[in-house]
């Protein structure tokens, strides 16, 4: 069965060296070895040795430099073998001290176990969010026995901060977009996978036994799921930040999958086929990911049984899904995400890995670059001031929760090139429509500018929130109650004329 298939609260993010929570330091002892018959990273001899003269006066300018040396090979020295949680741990926080300015990491919670889930955030402004610049996750190893896109994140991160001003495509996209990578949502269950297996084993679930896939908040239907750490943690990180893009890595398939995973009449279930508002947007971003894969978009799947046409699937034409984390990203944070299966395999022995990121490489690059797609601004009063809680939306693509501004006044909305009149709404005032000609500017890593003055406005607006209960289902309840209505009328204008 593939990735997404079936089978006490978190502290709150901790930044690196933050009072209470995981903090960095420098390993005393080689910590970054693998397991036997793992690989995985290995620090040079010496690492972080101090440079002493003669008489023990410490040659401090000599030794910063031969401590930068030290930490960028020690970034550079990343192998193709699996990470246990001390060597991941170790490479995270080494990845971090060689480059201080580029990256940042933390810690947005702790498993059932205690473990941190670590986040590495890369960018030019890697420790805050700036006005414009759009925030994209990748999260991996959500299922703990899924175990290739834990790796080849981590082949990423090595990518990016050594090809950062010296290559222009990556110093172009670091430089205009706050990359935030996850390689682990379940530690525990990795933990727990002692004798890898291609098709099961109970290292998918956390600790407590439950599937983290199957955990957050349904629009469908209710789901009566304890929310478990990871998950809480999780949908937490996903409040406290402007995400507009995402993807989750899984195995035992190979094909890029898309919201909707569950579904009713509303979004046309009774077809087999659970329709989003952006469904147009979602099938290119499927597709961005498996056109750019060695082989995604061939669409064989794993045997001649199961075929995926272009490589990607609607996940509700897959299967059915309830409490999934990518419907929970799109209806509650504003965030499209897609699930990607990269291994028909899901723990596939070390020797394949290299190959795996090989396979993967392009693809995770191209993907990101989507998240300048579309159209973005701000939405500001009188004065000037942004007015957080504004709904923007483009006119035909109204979400059941609809898109607000953050509190810096922004909003992000990906649409692909084309005519769209976009409608900025601030509650008890009249609403304000522009039309826009959106075009292809990924390549540009800026999606359109189109800000909003309402100049009537002084206020700031409350905060709100959609409450997290199936939305769609009292949509489609609504929509029935309103169905009888329009049959009576319709039956009393027939009375009305035969009378005539």
């Amino acid at each position: 069965m593939a990735g997404r298939g079936p089978p006490a609260s978190p502290p709150p993010s901790v930044p690196l060296g933050g009072p209470g929570g995981a903090e960095w330091r420098k390993p005393a002892s080689v910590r970054g070895r693998a397991r036997p018959g793992g690989g995985g990273w290995r620090p040079p001899p010496g690492a972080g040795a101090p440079v002493v003269e003669s008489g023990g006066t410490m040659r401090a300018a000599a030794g910063e430099v031969a401590g930068v040396l030290c930490l960028v090979a020690l970034a550079a020295a990343l192998d193709f073998g699996y990470h246990h949680t001390e060597e991941l741990e170790a490479y995270l926080r080494e990845v971090h001290a060689a480059h201080p300015s580029l990256t940042h990491l933390h810690s947005i919670g702790r498993s059932v176990e205690g473990r941190d889930l670590w986040v590495l955030v890369l960018g030019r402004f890697p420790t805050q969010h700036k006005i414009g610049i759009p925030e994209f996750k990748y999260v991996a190893n959500m299922h703990g026995d899924e175990t290739v896109g834990r790796e080849i994140l981590l082949h990423l991160i090595d990518y990016l901060v050594t090809n950062y001003r010296r290559d222009p495509n990556i110093t172009q996209l670091l430089n205009n977009t706050r990359i935030h990578i996850m390689p682990t949502m379940n530690p525990d269950g990795f933990e727990a996978t002692k004798v890898p297996h291609c098709y099961y084993s109970r290292g998918r679930y956390n600790k407590n036994g439950e599937d983290l896939n199957r955990n957050f908040p349904d629009a469908f239907e209710s789901n009566n799921n304890t929310i478990q750490p990871e998950t809480r943690a999780v949908m937490n990180w996903i409040k406290n930040e402007t995400f507009v893009l995402s993807a989750n890595l899984h195995g035992g398939a190979l094909v890029a999958s898309y919201t909707f995973d569950n579904g009713n009449s509303v979004t046309g279930s009774s077809e087999g086929y659970s329709r989003s508002p952006d469904d147009d947007v979602f099938i290119h971003l499927a597709k961005t990911y498996s056109f750019n894969h060695a082989s995604m978009y061939k669409g064989t799947g794993c045997d001649s049984r199961q075929t995926f046409p272009d490589g990607i699937t609607n996940g509700y034409s897959w299967y059915q899904l309830e409490g999934g984390m990518q419907d929970y990203n799109y209806v509650w944070g504003q965030c499209f995400e897609i699930t990607l299966e990269l291994s028909c395999c899901k723990y596939p022995p070390a020797d394949q890995l290299e190959k795996f990121w090989r396979d993967n490489k392009v693809a995770l690059v191209e993907y990101i670059k989507q998240v300048h797609l579309g159209v973005k601004g701000q939405v500001t009063d009188k004065n000037g001031n942004p007015i957080p809680n504004a709904i923007v939306e483009a006119q035909g693509r109204s979400h059941v929760c609809p898109y607000r501004t953050n509190e810096h006044g922004e909003y992000f909305l990906l649409l692909l090139p084309g005519k769209y009149v976009i409608n900025a709404t601030v509650p008890g005032f009249k609403s304000m429509l522009k039309t826009v000609e959106i075009r292809d500017n990924t390549g540009n890593f800026s999606a359109l500018k189109q800000d909003f003055s309402f100049s009537e406005v002084s206020i700031r607006t409350r905060p709100a929130s959609c409450p997290k209960t199936p939305l769609y289902q009292e949509l489609e309840r609504s929509s029935a109650a309103v169905k009888p209505t329009l049959h009576i009328l319709v039956l009393m204008a027939a009375v009305i004329l035969l009378f005539k």
